[in-house]
């Protein structure tokens, strides 16, 4: 039951946000950009996780035990796609040298752990201030976040066109500090 407002973190389409708001649910959104013209905090999501898990102001301060979080983290480094670019044999690396190649993956690896560092952060600071948040990223194939993550998620959906959505893809949501309901 949400008896407060909902914050969809990384979502600037307004999708989410004007679907709770037709059953409504006060809910707003937040992302680095506005490409929609629906966002309504434009904002670094990734400074703010920072900031709240170093103890300092953050949106986070904002938002309390009566709302919801419902943040669609970047999924662009914990793909299935992903795991593929780091093999030399990517077909991203077909027309650069081992040697490019061998950098790309590098940075790549980098970069995943820059944004694993932040998620788990931020589900951290949601479990810190007993905040109810819903993390969201996909499930197929060979997902890093399956390959040890610091929580299994709380509810797997195989078929996501059967609850409305265009996408057959499988995705995974983590419950922190709230339940799934049937």
């Amino acid at each position: 039951e949400i008896t407060g407002k909902v914050h969809c973190f990384f979502e600037q389409s307004g999708t989410f946000k004007n679907e709770f708001i037709k059953l409504g649910i006060p809910a707003e959104d937040y992302d680095i950009q506005n490409n929609f013209g629906e966002t309504d905090h434009v904002v670094d999501l990734f400074g703010e996780i920072e900031a709240a898990y170093d103890s300092k102001p953050s949106i986070f301060d904002n938002i309390s035990s009566e709302d919801l979080i419902m943040a669609f983290f970047p999924c662009t480094y914990f793909s299935c796609m992903s795991q593929m670019d780091l093999s030399w044999t990517a077909k991203n690396y077909r027309r650069i040298s081992g040697r490019e190649a061998t950098e790309k993956i590098l940075e790549r690896v980098h970069n995943r752990e820059v944004y694993f560092t932040l998620l788990i952060k931020m589900l951290q600071v949601a479990r810190e201030r007993e905040l109810r948040l819903i993390f969201e990223n996909p499930w197929g194939l060979q997902t890093f976040l399956k390959s040890g993550f610091v929580q299994p998620p709380s509810v797997v959906d195989e078929n996501r066109t059967l609850r409305g959505d265009y996408f057959v893809k499988p995705t995974a949501y983590w419950y922190i500090n709230c339940e799934a309901t049937k």
